[in-house]
């Protein structure tokens, strides 16, 4: 009778943690919970902001936050590359050749753009190139879960939450759908990487389709790039900057980028080509700037750099931009 006993206590003990266990497992935990108490206030908000029920319906009920987002916004890699090594990895000798492809297999609709908006082709070429190789990559991650998972994520929600809004309403108004609007992990889209703001201010139905793709149309992403540059200041008629050398005695507090000379001043200065010629007779203003590295080299820019780097904030960057797009259409190289 004992051991029947036992047995018995011991069924009934199995019996009814497997109940708690099949409680537990259907029953929504906390932090399901709390995102759907998000995903709906996000709704609300988005409402009440115009967008419609539909697309957010479709966009964010099957949201989920994206683990490799977290990860990769928590462990974004230390820039330890010098600048030289970043040009050489960057602009390699076979994304110059497919450049200088990619130039003249679109020249006729680039030439049409680059004198609409006063924006000289090889820059929306070299741009292309390093954005996403010439459309090749769009990053692979939903633009609207990724920005959701950033928003929820807290670090930097405020901004996230606001672009997040942004990509809702760029899928409401029908320029891309859920499945195509794809981009990096932080958001970035399309041909030209257009964060969901960079959107809304720039870019353009060139082909008047009543879409703003700049996923799939290069048109519209050229065009939109061309635009971004346009009313951020580019001047037309100029270049980016070039490669200088500096006499053995220079004074390197010179070498920042707050200090506009006039051509003739820097020429004054010693301030000669790469190649040893003098500086172009034109008189542009120009400041000097380097990179960090003790060894970098020293580049003469003029405005249409600063110009580059409200695209993005990167010296290396930058420099990167305007090397790609000489080397585009420089001969026999």
């Amino acid at each position: 009778m004992k051991i029947v006993r036992k047995k018995i206590r011991t069924l009934s003990f199995l019996f009814s943690l497997a109940m708690v266990f099949s409680a537990s497992s259907s029953a929504p935990c906390k932090s399901d919970t709390t995102l759907d108490n998000w995903k709906e206030k996000l709704k609300i908000e988005a409402i009440e902001k115009g967008i419609s029920k539909n697309t957010l319906d479709l966009a964010i009920d099957d949201f989920k936050p994206i683990k490799r987002v977290i990860e990769l916004d928590r462990r974004q890699p230390e820039f330890t590359l010098t600048l030289d090594q970043y040009l050489k990895r960057v602009i390699p000798s076979q994304r110059i050749k497919k450049g200088r492809l990619m130039l003249a297999k679109n020249n006729k609709i680039l030439e049409k753009i680059g004198k609409k908006y006063s924006v000289q082709p090889r820059f929306i070429i070299a741009l292309w190139g390093i954005e996403t190789d010439f459309g090749r990559l769009d990053g692979g991650f939903s633009v609207v879960h990724s920005l959701a998972t950033l928003a929820l994520d807290g670090r930097r929600s405020k901004f996230f939450r606001k672009e997040l809004i942004r990509a809702l309403r760029i899928l409401d108004q029908g320029h891309i759908n859920i499945r195509d609007m794809r981009g990096s992990w932080a958001g970035a889209m399309g041909q030209f990487q257009f964060m969901p703001s960079s959107f809304e201010n720039f870019a353009v139905d060139y082909d008047n389709d009543g879409k703003r793709d700049i996923w799939r149309n290069k048109k519209d992403a050229f065009a939109s790039a061309a635009n971004y540059l346009s009313k951020s200041g580019w001047k037309g008629d100029q270049t980016w900057g070039r490669e200088v050398r500096t006499p053995e005695e220079f004074d390197g507090t010179l070498i920042n980028s707050k200090s506009f000379k006039r051509m003739s001043k820097w020429r004054s200065l010693g301030i000669k080509r790469a190649n040893g010629r003098d500086l172009p007779s034109r008189e542009l203003l120009g400041a000097l700037v380097k990179s960090k590295d003790s060894d970098s080299k020293v580049y003469l820019v003029y405005k249409n750099y600063f110009t580059i780097l409200k695209w993005n904030r990167s010296l290396y960057f930058a420099v990167a931009v305007g090397s790609l797009a000489d080397a585009i259409v420089r001969k026999n190289k």
